[in-house]
């Protein structure tokens, strides 16, 4: 009756060892579910990026107002009627 016990006992642990430390068992669910949370909040992060750069492709292709901001920031553009007038700050002195 000893000897069933024990065998009934080893075959309980060895069913279990899978569903525990398997390749299907809790830790492998647990790690996949934190890759999978990583994941989603990477992909929002993108979503947000993409609608952020659909918004400026859409201001580009429709109003010249982005276009000219553009010229401006990025390449000193003023207009015809303008006058630039850049300001240079004196260097702090270095204590």
């Amino acid at each position: 009756m000893r000897w069933l016990a024990v065998a009934l006992a080893t075959l309980f642990i060895l069913i279990q060892y899978p569903l525990w430390i398997g390749k299907g068992g809790w830790v492998r669910v647990s790690e996949l579910e934190s890759q999978v949370a990583q994941q989603t909040e990477k992909n929002d992060q993108l979503k947000a990026r993409n609608q952020t750069l659909r918004a400026e492709v859409i201001d580009l292709k429709t109003g010249s107002e982005a276009i000219e901001e553009r010229a401006r920031a990025e390449l000193g553009m003023i207009k015809n009627d303008e006058i630039f007038v850049q300001v240079i700050e004196a260097p702090k002195a270095v204590k």
